[in-house]
């Protein structure tokens, strides 16, 4: 099953799939039409990418982890390949986190070589294994070393007084700033952090946890 916002792309993998072999039984173009699309045909493996309608953010990523968790006790996690231009750090570690770990692959569009190394990997992941692109190990791993490490001393600042309950009017006041800065710092605090906006999620707490962390 494939899960693609893109028309050209779509079509494009569903041709490529079906040339090696492959049957799609469902190409969609949003999260809640892959959610509905899986309950409905059951595949054997979901490639899907991470920004899809409505935002754009990372719906596809999202979608992919609740489809790794299994619904019935005892049944296996759904295998996920997901196929991005971008490495979505917050919710990849949980996606490869999920399940037992097994069937699961995350790969960069711009970094597939050849068609048969995609291919490759599909078939990789269908029969259980694990397959991930090696910059997205390689930036899962800063995350973990520091979070905070992308950010400027007057951020981490910032991100203190945060955690301590304060307003941007009562930090204003306590950096001798405006509150427009403020609102500027913390908005580049949540970029660093990999935190898009979202609507199940409070992107200011979450950036609090990552402190108290870090």
């Amino acid at each position: 099953m494939l899960a693609e916002d893109s028309v050209l792309l779509r079509d494009g993998l569903t041709g490529l799939l079906t040339r090696f072999g492959h049957e799609v039984v469902a190409a969609v173009g949003d999260a809640e039409a892959l959610l509905a699309a899986v309950a409905e045909h059951e595949p054997d493996i979901v490639v899907a990418d991470v920004r899809m309608p409505p935002g754009f953010q990372d719906e596809g990523l999202r979608a992919a982890v609740r489809l790794r968790t299994p619904a019935e006790e005892g049944r296996p996690a759904l295998p996920v390949l997901v196929l991005s231009q971008y490495v979505q750090r917050e919710y990849a570690a949980e996606l490869l986190d999920s399940g037992d770990g097994s069937g699961v692959g995350y790969l960069l569009k711009d970094r597939v070589g050849q068609v048969e190394e995609f291919v490759d990997a599909l078939c990789e992941v269908a029969s259980g294994g694990t397959v991930v692109d090696p910059e997205v190990v390689r930036q899962l791993l800063r995350r973990r070393r520091d979070p905070l490490s992308r950010l400027t001393p007057r951020e981490r600042e910032v991100l203190a007084l945060v955690a301590q309950g304060r307003s941007n009017g009562a930090i204003a006041r306590e950096l001798v700033v405006t509150e427009a800065a403020v609102g500027k710092h913390i908005g580049s605090i949540l970029a660093k952090l990999d935190l898009p906006p979202a609507d199940d999620t409070h992107r200011r707490v979450l950036a609090v946890l990552a402190f108290l962390r870090a």
